[in-house]
């Protein structure tokens, strides 16, 4: 029986990933949060690592709270960047696949068509900064590791922009949100399902290439379409009005373009991957609202 630790196993991914967990008969999955496991603890990460002998550690946890990070740089970049520095140097001395979890917004948006695994990132934020050292890290360390960058992450678990936009559009007669920002909104639920396929195609022998992937749903929207599918979805009776980004003050700069090229990963591992608008019916029709 493979040995799974799921690190940030609270947040979203981790979440969906415990629940997918029965599926997986042949897995015995080890779920930690700060509470169980702190990454910013070195010798409990090496003590925890070396005791529980796992074949893989999927890397979920981050520092997330992009606006917050502007003014929280260390201990964003602790997690983000030292801790899965550790994880990866970890990974290759007790032999474990590290599978580790990055992000759109190592990229500056400057792009016109759906950004592919080698495009040159440049990001705007510490939060992008910061994942980028944490890929960086892992890259240095280890020739078997898979880092996979996703955008707009939602679930029915933890806090997101699904959840904040069905609240107010309920409670409001009126909402702004930025429509000169492009992406893909990603549920998390099929993100942990590409994941578990990814390790299954390893331990199966029909599929082992690491490196580094794109993933998130299909289609390409604004956060202003985004907010109106989840309004509409309710029928909710709030006008949601378009916005420019400069209407829209943030501490850190976002991505205007962050639609990510998922050829690789759908010929490499053979997955089919839903659009956006089906899987966000699939969330809602999820959440009692």
């Amino acid at each position: 029986m493979k040995r799974l630790l799921v690190t940030g196993g609270n947040g979203q991914l981790g979440s969906e990933l415990r629940d997918l967990a029965s599926k997986h008969p042949s897995f015995q999955f080890t779920f930690v949060d700060i509470a169980e496991l702190d990454l910013l603890n070195e010798a409990a990460v090496r003590k925890a690592v070396a005791e529980g002998k796992y074949d893989f550690i999927i890397n979920c946890a981050a520092y997330t709270a992009v606006d917050k990070a502007e003014e929280e740089k260390d201990l964003c970049r602790k997690v983000n960047a030292d801790a899965v520095g550790l994880l990866a140097s970890l990974s290759k001395e007790f032999a474990c696949r590290l599978i580790h979890i990055s992000t759109d917004y190592i990229f500056d948006g400057e792009f016109n068509q759906p950004i592919d695994e080698n495009a040159t990132p440049k990001p705007l934020s510490v939060y992008g900064v910061t994942k980028l050292e944490g890929e960086d890290l892992v890259l240095a360390e280890l020739e078997d590791a898979y880092i996979i960058r996703t955008s707009w992450v939602y679930s029915t678990y933890g806090k997101n922009f699904v959840k904040t936009i069905a609240n107010l559009a309920k409670q409001r007669p009126e909402l702004g949100v930025v429509c000169d920002q492009y992406g893909t909104p990603t549920y998390a639920r099929d993100l942990a399902v590409a994941i578990m396929s990814i390790i299954n195609s390893i331990v199966d022998k029909r599929a082992d290439y690491p490196g580094v992937y794109h993933f998130t749903n299909e289609g390409a929207i604004s956060w202003y379409d985004f907010a109106v599918a989840i309004k509409d979805h309710y029928g909710f009776n709030c006008n949601v009005k378009p916005i420019k980004t400069f209407e829209y003050k943030t501490a850190a700069v976002r991505p205007k373009f962050s639609v990510l090229d998922k050829t690789k990963i759908k010929k490499t591992f053979a997955l089919e991957i839903p659009h956006w608008s089906q899987s966000l019916r699939d969330c809602l029709n999820k959440l009692a609202l």
